[in-house]
């Protein structure tokens, strides 16, 4: 009766309520009388493998011995032995007979049989893999022997288990015992579960149970033994039959065959103590066994040590079986990098071998440890992932760009080093289709505000280049906030010629964008007067640009006339736009030198952009870090601004556009406050101060020669300067408030930096640029309105 209600209660079959996991499909072979199958935990889902072992006596000899195998791989810890998670007894009633069933979970592993009939290994990476498992399985047997006083009594090839990253794994300890030669006693219950051992594993003195010969041998010397016999299956492919196929040994490595043969010799204290065999068997040196002792062991070696191990790993990688790789070099190199105990170049590494996973695999197995690698405060890492971020970029999602990477990319926009600067610069274009808008609108535009005036000439020049490029992932409102105002205001009046040409090109790409009334009252006018630029290919740039402007304007005029086919127009795109695709500067070393700012700068070209002309002073050498190259999904011959929904992104009350025709004139991108503010270098503050002129001051100034330290006359004004704009200047607005005069460079006007160049011309006195590059000390006539200005003193104000 007591027997019906516990199996009542205990439940029968493989429905263990006590058991907190699954049950699922027997693997074909297991040691002994095991069963061994596949299992999931209950609570997680996480695999695990679980091992039975049933008998109908709780007497039984097999039952005894297994609970003996539970208690000892229970206590028995080491890397190389079987990882014990839980076990459990339990008795079901079948009809009138009860049965007694031992239940083992442990992590999930497979037979070795079956792993090296999946696996399908040949040749040189087989003997490889091979290598390294036996050195792992003796590795275990050396740590029983020579450090537990244990001995297993029965190594071979069902004893081996195989981890989900391919390591070897050494169970069945149903017959482990203790061992001391100079106790009796020890070596009687040594013995006691010996007749579970196939009589072809046993060696001599067991099979004649020489209790006196076992005594005064070594503890290793039956587990020596053993695994010669797990050498001959592993490398002969077939079951060991009987003990006297030992001696076959034509399919033995020939580097390991005195090994073997001294493993299974004849006399006990004769066989090789397995710890020697680790420490002087030629087979066990090869590449795979040296690289992965080497990730194992790397918080030991020095920085020199891991520096050269890590830029050698991805050509080491290509040589090494490649599974082998993945699942086992690979997690070991994530988890160091994860960890801090790797360097930089193991970057480069951990993404070659990621490129071998699919899609899936790598945004389970890689993916995380690079998302946590952009916290690092180490500068190399950073840099690294920056370099390569095309290779992981696309497999980021929104979510994790937004939230989780991106403010952490952020900071390098403030990075004292210029090449890190560059490199985050760079990978907006990239991550800047990921973000939200209220990222774009909230940060992203502040800091790239920041960078157009930023000492470097390469930084600013691809600031507007990358403006250019992700002006489809604004919204309208931003756009029109934004655009006109960065591409005139700052690009086109930059000191640096290609900046000036990267201008200009972007407002080409970016043209359909643009009414009619923005091309005709902002664009042109600023544009046309690069026509005159000194740089030949800023000039060429230009002309370029006033055509295709001027073919819109056409076209728009046939439209309002309702004769669209009269002229039969077909906008041509500007001939350098597809430079947009990449970077048109990087002339910026690891050293973050800074580069010249004057239109004379030497500075490394590698886009159309900045394509070295003959006027031009740009050198054709080519980058030290190469272009990100990505499509471009700008259609200059038939592009529309795409109405973009009502959104409160952080600026304000504006919209979807400018309330007021006051506001038209207003320069939005002004209003992006730098994030942080700090007082510009001299440098600094000349290319600000550059850039708060109007375009025809800046190419007039550039033409015209430096005057001499003691020549300070006012150039006498000609018609042109009384009159700039003819009979075609619209009067002079009508308003109480002061003229605007135009602070020192030394200082940004937080609030609005370069409102008296992106407003309608006010008049206005201006002091002269003395801090200009080639200007000298003459003093600039500021052409403002037509009215002419005298200055009459000596500081020319």
């Amino acid at each position: 009766m007591f027997k019906f209600l516990k199996g009542v209660v205990g439940g029968s079959g493989s429905g263990l309520k006590d058991l907190p996991y699954n049950i699922g499909d027997p693997y074909p072979s297991a040691w002994g009388s095991w069963t061994h199958f596949r299992g999931t935990s209950k609570d997680d889902g996480s695999p695990v493998s679980i091992f039975s072992l049933s008998g109908s006596d709780a007497q039984d000899g097999h039952l005894a011995a297994g609970r003996n195998g539970v208690k000892r791989l229970r206590t028995v810890r080491h890397p190389n032995i079987l990882s014990f998670l839980h076990s459990t007894e339990a008795e079901t009633i079948d009809g009138s007979a009860s049965k007694i069933t031992i239940y083992i979970v442990t992590e999930p592993v497979m037979p070795l049989s079956e792993k090296i009939k999946e696996l399908c290994l040949e040749g040189t990476q087989r003997d490889e893999y091979y290598a390294w498992g036996l050195h792992q399985i003796a590795k275990a047997v050396s740590f029983l022997n020579n450090d537990c006083k244990l001995v297993h009594g029965n190594v071979c090839l069902a004893s081996v288990v195989v981890t989900s990253t391919l390591d070897w794994k050494l169970h069945a300890f149903d017959v482990l015992s203790e061992f001391d030669g100079n106790n009796e006693s020890s070596s009687g219950q040594m013995l006691q579960y010996a007749w579970l051992i196939g009589s072809q594993y046993k060696p001599m003195e067991l099979v004649k149970s020489d209790l006196s010969v076992i005594r005064k041998s070594p503890p290793c010397a039956i587990d020596s033994w053993g695994l010669g016999c797990l050498i001959y299956e592993l490398f002969s492919g077939l079951k060991l039959g009987k003990t006297e196929e030992l001696r076959n040994t034509a399919s033995i490595p020939k580097s390991l065959l005195p090994d073997y043969q001294r493993l299974l010799s004849s006399m006990p204290s004769r066989r090789l103590n397995t710890s020697k065999l680790i420490e002087n068997s030629e087979y066990f040196q090869n590449k795979l066994v040296d690289t992965i002792h080497f990730m194992e062991i790397l918080s030991l070696k020095d920085s020199v040590e891991k520096d050269t191990f890590f830029r050698k790993l991805p050509i080491l990688a290509e040589q090494l079986p490649r599974q082998i790789v993945l699942k086992k070099l690979l997690p070991l190199l994530a988890s160091a990098l994860e960890f801090g105990s790797a360097t930089a170049p193991a970057l480069t590494a951990l993404l070659k071998m990621g490129s071998w996973l699919s899609t899936e695999e790598f945004n389970a197995k890689v993916l995380p440890t690079i998302v946590k690698l952009f916290a690092s405060n180490d500068r190399a890492i950073r840099t690294g992932l920056l370099q390569h971020i095309d290779q992981f970029g696309e497999s980021l999602s929104s979510q994790m760009v937004d939230e989780q990477v991106y403010p952490h990319v952020a900071n390098g926009f403030n990075d004292t080093s210029a090449f890190l600067r560059e490199l985050t610069l760079k990978s907006m274009l990239v991550l800047a289709p990921k973000l939200s808008q209220r990222t774009i609108s909230g940060s992203l535009l502040k800091y790239l505000s920041k960078l157009q005036v930023d000492e470097e000439a390469a930084i600013r020049t691809n600031t507007t280049i990358l403006l250019g490029n992700i002006a489809s992932y604004l919204n309208e409102g931003t756009r029109k906030r934004v655009l006109i105002n960065a591409f005139t205001v700052r690009a086109l009046r930059d000191t640096f010629s290609p900046a000036r040409g990267a201008g200009i090109m972007a407002l080409c790409a970016t043209s359909g964008y643009y009414d009619s009334a923005e091309i005709a009252t902002r664009i042109l006018p600023n544009v046309i007067v690069l026509t005159v630029d000194p740089d030949s290919d800023v000039r060429l740039k230009s002309f370029q640009a006033v055509d295709q402007f001027l073919q819109i304007l056409k076209q728009n005029n046939e439209e309002m006339s309702g004769d669209t086919a009269a002229l039969g127009l077909n906008i041509p795109s500007l001939p350098g736009n597809a430079s947009l695709l990449g970077w048109a500067m990087s002339s910026l070393t690891l050293k973050g030198k800074p580069s010249e700012h004057g239109s004379s700068a030497p500075v490394s070209s590698n886009a159309p952009l900045a394509a070295t002309s003959s006027d031009s002073t740009l050198v054709e050498n080519p980058p030290t870090t190469s272009p990100i190259r990505v499509s471009s999904s700008f259609d200059l011959t038939e592009q529309h601004a795409t109405e973009s929904p009502t959104s409160t992104d952080g600026w304000g009350e504006v919209e979807n556009g400018i309330h007021d025709e006051d506001e038209n004139e207003k320069d939005g991108w002004d209003e992006l406050e730098p994030l942080e503010e700090s007082k510009p270098s001299p440098a600094l503050a000349n290319i600000q101060a550059a850039q708060k002129r109007p375009v025809s001051q800046i190419v007039s100034q550039t033409k015209r020669p430096s005057s001499s330290s003691g020549s300070r006359s006012t150039p006498k004004p000609t018609k042109e300067d009384e009159d700039l704009w003819g009979s075609i200047a619209a009067p002079a607005p009508r308003t109480g408030s002061k003229p605007l005069k135009v602070k020192a460079s030394t200082t940004i006007d937080d609030d609005d930096p370069w409102a008296a160049i992106a407003s309608p011309a006010p008049m206005t006195r201006a002091k002269p640029l003395s801090a200009g590059r080639g200007r000298g000390n003459k003093p600039a006539a500021l052409k403002l309105g037509a009215q002419r200005i005298n200055r009459t003193s000596s500081t020319g104000i």
